[in-house]
């Protein structure tokens, strides 16, 4: 099992508070709000974006989130995972979370799935990628801690570990029913 490690000295974006469009549950704009009122309200539905990146040996490459992560510290999680700013393209999102997180230019990825996943902080409306790429990455310090390329059996063996977060474990079983492992 091959480790992979952010780079030194890779920079990290910064930015003020994110804004970001509430949608209704067919995924039609209504309203936009903060961050920090959208987080820790789970009637407000805002997108997200999820990549699955599997290589040519049908493995699929999973980040470990920062220990200073506000929801599933160290937990290992889908290889890409941001939200849709206001005013954002599911698209554009996409590309532009694959080039923060793993360093990546996406040019097509392939839509798997959408769904809405809801709990006692928040409510997102998750559209699930995915791409092959065997590699290389530029992981971004601030959000992933290490990555690496899991086989199918592995995954399923550490399931229900708690070392996974939910939403992975979630479309996992989602990946399986489509015959994806």
């Amino acid at each position: 099992m091959k480790y992979i490690k952010p780079a030194p000295g890779r920079k990290s974006a910064s930015r003020k508070e994110e804004w970001f469009d509430i949608v209704d549950e067919r995924g039609n704009v209504i309203n936009k709000a903060p961050r920090s009122q959208v987080h820790g309200n789970p009637n407000l539905i805002h997108q997200t974006v999820h990549l699955h990146v599997f290589n040519s040996k049908n493995q699929l490459f999973l980040q470990k989130r920062v220990a200073n992560k506000d929801l599933y510290p160290g937990r290992w999680d889908t290889a890409v995972g941001g939200h849709v700013d206001s005013g954002e393209t599911v698209d554009a999102a996409l590309k532009r979370e694959s080039m923060e997180e793993l360093g990546i230019e996406l040019h097509q990825a392939k839509p798997l799935f959408r769904y809405i996943m809801r709990n006692q902080w928040e409510s997102e409306m998750i559209h699930a990628f995915e791409i092959i790429h065997d590699g290389p990455f530029n992981l971004d310090p601030k959000e992933i801690e290490t990555g690496r390329f899991w086989s199918g059996f592995e995954l399923q063996k550490m399931m229900g570990q708690g070392i996974f977060t939910p939403n992975f474990e979630q479309e996992f079983t989602m990946l399986k029913k489509m015959g994806r492992f």
